[in-house]
């Protein structure tokens, strides 16, 4: 009941539209990425802030060399700002009448779902909280055969970069990732962690290397994106992901001369059936706009 309480009596002081300002730059830990995805100057978004810290009377942010990060008592506002935010959207959702209830069976690879998925469904929660998201990992070939089988409603899938699709709403390049420090050249041949055989990242790289003239072997593969990475931590092996999946700790070695250049994906939508039902269109077109700011 106190935190309850509290966050209530904070939301008296606190503008709605400050605390999801606020909430987005803790998410991102940078003024200039929030900016973006805000659709603010970052001027503004600083003003904001300013205005935030003088109402709390709290430093809420502190700078680093890569951006910001909370301070204690910005950890602490922004556990009732999540709380706030998110019972203000409910109320706003069930008191316009636009809120959707239902299940979406949703198909996502791994990298996608690791970097993508946590702000499309929160965002789309806070809008419709009566819907429920079922989310399924795996690489694009499986969805698209669970697709087929009707066991999903919808999918986020992978495209060739140089198919011609409409339907297209973010490209993402494939990359080279290792562990820091791995010198590629000192393999001969080249091990290599990839996901499924027919994924584009396992094509991809082993199209590159072949022409290249490049001696490689498969170390390791599978459509479990944590066991590739796990190898790639070993230093055992490098691995093939869309740039935005690289983790903090490994490194991209597209820079490495003993490496071919790859190519980019794109990233679509693909429906069960062509009708879907009215809140399957409205996730659908919830990422289509929130995907290429993300």
């Amino acid at each position: 009941m106190e935190d309850r309480s509290e966050s209530y009596t904070l939301s008296l002081s606190l503008e709605i539209d400050l605390l999801r300002s606020f909430t987005v730059i803790a998410e991102v830990r940078a003024f200039s990425r929030a900016a973006s995805r805000i659709g603010r100057t970052q001027s503004a978004l600083s003003q904001q802030m300013k205005r935030l810290e003088e109402i709390v009377d709290q430093p809420l942010f502190q700078r680093t060399g890569r951006g910001v990060v909370l301070t204690n008592p910005g950890e602490r506002l922004l556990i009732h700002a999540q709380r706030i935010l998110r019972l203000h959207d409910e109320a706003m959702a069930d008191l316009s009448g636009k809120g959707l209830s239902g299940t979406i069976r949703f198909g996502c690879p791994d990298d996608y779902a690791a970097v993508f998925l946590p702000h499309l469904l929160r965002q789309f929660s806070s809008q419709h909280p009566h819907a429920l998201v079922e989310v399924v990992c795996a690489p694009t070939p499986r969805l698209l055969e669970q697709l087929e089988m009707h066991a999903l409603d919808l999918a986020m899938i992978s495209l060739p970069d140089n198919v011609a699709n409409d339907g297209i709403i973010r490209r993402e390049p494939l990359v080279w990732v290792g562990y820091p420090g791995l010198d590629a050249s000192h393999f001969d041949p080249l091990p290599l962690a990839l996901s499924d055989p027919d994924t584009l990242d396992h094509v991809a790289a082993c199209e590159a290397l072949q022409r290249a003239g490049r001696a490689y072997r498969i170390a390791y593969a599978s459509s479990s994106l944590a066991g590739l990475t796990a190898l790639v931590r070993s230093g055992q092996a490098v691995a093939v992901i869309t740039q935005t999946a690289v983790a903090p700790d490994l490194c991209i070695l597209n820079g490495d001369p003993a490496l071919p250049a790859l190519p980019s994906i794109g990233i679509t939508l693909k429906f069960e059936r062509a009708r879907p039902s009215h809140l399957i269109k409205v996730f659908a077109e919830h990422i289509r706009l929130t995907l290429p700011l993300l």
